[in-house]
């Protein structure tokens, strides 16, 4: 017998046999049990998955004359016609090469006739979406009301080509794409019979290369088999198919964990020695760190589709990486993918691509940097490590009147809250116990406090400050000797910030008042609003909410 390819000699002659799409198998069969047979169907989805296969299998079915619980016999009289393609009741037409109106017009003639020997006429139209738009309309009649011993069988690609006229005169049924756990099962199951060795690695590689279509692995298979001989190994299959392998990848990540620069030329000059796709390439690199972050997210292999010999490694990598980390680098990627696309030179610009990559830092949620202040670890910090304090007590410098000199700030963190007491650029200084707070600090820091809220509010409060000092304090209370006209009004409108910047720079929040007439703004705008009513309603508005006062 002459030689037949996989995907002819392994095609499936029964609805059981028919790998992937068992939703729709188990509903034609349900629908021959219970003699519910519709008189068009539309087969829709990927190459190689089925559909046509299904059409010969149901039109086998319909005139099998011993069906075995609803399955063709494949081996009675109409079986085997049918096999042989030499039954005059199954008529196949390609659409592609009988697409115009005559073709349609000579097929409505001939549904009229009876079948010779089945019970029913059955059309199978393949690559339906390529007739005419003539053609469609002139079928719609027919198909709409056929003869009852006629059933029509339609099988597309593009389902979106075929009008919605035609869809709705079938029962529509989508094929999946198949998984490729399910493609290596069926190869597996085809090399044992075919006494062919072959390890999981290179099912992987083929199913992989297949793209979810059953008879384009098949072909790969025979391609692969071809070239090897009885005995697959990996490194062939994946040469002979041109595919990048997986430890490349591996090589990419572990590069960015070591941040060893020379993986990135080794890896280009590889892929450039073998001919592979940069687009290729960087589109495999975006699935590895999907496995990766799919590993780290369930703490499962289950989730990813790669050889078992991978999964291990899968699970080592994904220490390696955090949510965040991942996130960051696949947001990149994809956005290096489009950049690839229209690049003159793909091999530099891929260079940059994992320069860049590898060069990422690794980053850390707030709530990771708060936890390890809070626990003394200095991991997230590269200046001198923080230790723990209380909220109150921050330790306290030298000076800083005459000899101050900037420095990054470390900020301090409240337990009960995310924010920190202190925003400002400069280092602020440190703030002493609140009891020991007295009026000898206050003068000592008051010119780098005056300075502070030049540099921010200098056009507002500089020249008020510049020109005061403090002379008396009692508790909270600053009484300033020489206050400027307009002094009181000044500081009610900033009265917020003052307070702010005086807690962090004398450790307490500060009331400053005028030494002569003692009046403390804050309080008085409070027992303002401490009233119960109020002659205007904007009054309570402007003096509550606004921070206004009653000006006598």
């Amino acid at each position: 017998m002459a030689y037949q390819v996989t995907a002819r000699k392994w095609r499936p002659q029964k609805f059981n046999e028919v790998v992937g799409q068992e939703h729709i198998t188990e509903t034609l069969k349900n629908s021959l049990r219970k003699n519910r047979i519709a008189h068009a169907y539309i087969f829709t989805g990927p190459r190689g998955v089925g559909k046509t296969t299904t059409a010969r299998i149901l039109a086998k079915a319909l005139n099998c004359l011993n069906p075995v619980d609803y399955e063709p016999c494949n081996q009675c009289q109409m079986c085997k016609a049918i096999n042989e393609v030499q039954s005059m009741d199954i008529i196949e037409i390609d659409a592609a090469t009988n697409r115009g109106i005559d073709e349609v017009r000579t097929l409505r003639e001939s549904v009229k006739y009876a079948p010779t020997l089945g019970k029913y006429k059955v059309y199978i139209i393949d690559e339906v979406h390529m007739l005419t738009t003539e053609s469609f309309n002139a079928f719609l009649k027919t198909l709409e009301e056929p003869p009852s011993h006629t059933i029509f069988i339609f099988a597309t690609t593009d389902i979106h080509k075929v009008p919605p006229t035609i869809i709705s005169r079938c029962q529509r049924f989508d094929f999946r794409r198949l998984q490729i756990d399910t493609i290596k099962e069926q190869l597996k199951k085809i090399a044992d019979e075919e006494k062919i060795k072959i390890d999981d690695k290179a099912l992987t590689i083929i199913a992989k290369k297949a793209d979810g279509a059953m008879r384009d692995a098949q072909s790969y298979f025979d391609q692969v088999i071809a070239f090897c001989g009885e005995q697959v190994d990996s490194d062939m299959a994946s040469k002979i198919l041109n595919l990048i392998d997986e430890e490349t990848y591996f090589k990419i990540s572990d590069a960015i964990s070591s941040k060893n620069f020379q993986v990135v030329f080794d890896t280009i000059k590889t892929i450039y020695q073998n001919g592979w796709d940069f687009t290729d390439f960087l589109d495999g690199l975006i699935e590895h760190f999907r496995n990766i972050l799919t590993v780290v997210l369930t703490n499962k292999t289950t989730q990813i589709e790669c050889a078992e010999i991978y999964k291990p490694e899968y699970l080592r990598t994904s220490k390696e990486f955090s949510k965040g980390d991942l996130l960051r680098i696949l947001k990149f990627l994809s956005k290096a993918q489009q950049e690839l696309k229209f690049s003159n030179n793909q091999k530099l610009k891929i260079e940059i691509i994992l320069s860049h990559l590898i060069g990422l830092e690794k980053s850390a949620t707030i709530s990771e940097i708060i936890s390890a202040i809070e626990s003394g670890n200095s991991s997230f910090i590269d200046e001198e490590p923080i230790k723990k304090k209380s909220v109150d007590k921050v330790s306290e410098p030298k000076s800083y009147v005459s000899n101050y000199q900037p420095e990054r700030k470390v900020p301090s963190v409240n337990k009960k809250s995310t924010v920190t007491d202190n925003t400002f650029d400069s280092k602020p200084l440190s703030v002493s116990d609140s009891s020991k707070t007295n009026l000898d600090e206050i003068v000592e820091k008051w010119k780098f406090f005056v300075d502070e809220i030049s540099k921010e509010k200098g056009f507002m409060l500089g020249p008020i400050f510049n020109k005061v000092y403090p002379s008396e304090m009692e508790g909270t209370k600053i009484f300033l000797n020489n206050t400027e006209p307009g002094f009181l009004e000044t500081i009610t409108l900033h009265q917020d910030y003052l307070e702010k910047k005086s807690l962090s720079i004398f450790g307490k929040k500060l009331q400053f008042l005028e030494k002569n007439a003692g009046i403390n703004l804050k309080s008085q705008n409070q027992s303002k609003s401490d009233k119960s009513t109020y002659s205007d309603p904007f009054e309570k508005i402007i003096i509550e909410e606004l921070g206004g006062r009653e000006i006598s």
